[in-house]
């Protein structure tokens, strides 16, 4: 859990987790998702809604963290899985995140290639449920 001991007028991401968004379907095909927390507002934009809601989630996180540079920012994707296409994505370490982005994942030429997670978010990637395996990637 998160250290709310840090005093700020900002919610903490926590708070914008529990409130309905606000969706709009935009020219371009994506979706827009809208959290108000009054009187904060965090915006994403992803091909689904739910991937809107997720990418609104991570700019609240983002903002909190701008508020509370001791407040991690926590990534909405595990350190390394695979997507509901079947492509292996895994983090990047973080020395090299702003050079290259967040994931390297392996495209349907088997070659590697970069993505940070506004792009994953916007793109609608998501974890395939995994149970137990010793698969490696």
């Amino acid at each position: 859990m998160a250290d709310h001991n840090e005093a700020s007028a900002y919610p903490h991401p926590e708070d914008f987790e529990v409130m309905r968004p606000e969706y709009t379907e935009q020219d371009d095909g994506y979706f827009r998702a809208l959290i108000n927390v009054s009187p904060f507002k965090v915006v994403g934009r992803s091909l689904t809604k739910p991937g809107a809601r997720r990418a609104a989630l991570y700019e609240a996180e983002k903002t909190y963290g701008n508020y509370h540079p001791s407040y991690t920012v926590r990534s909405p994707y595990p350190e390394k899985f695979i997507d509901q296409e079947g492509m292996s994505w895994r983090r990047v370490p973080a020395h090299q995140r702003e050079q290259l982005g967040d994931y390297v994942f392996k495209g349907e030429d088997d070659m590697e290639d970069f993505a940070d997670i506004e792009q994953m978010l916007m793109w609608d990637v998501r974890p395939v449920e995994v149970k137990e395996t010793s698969a490696t990637m």
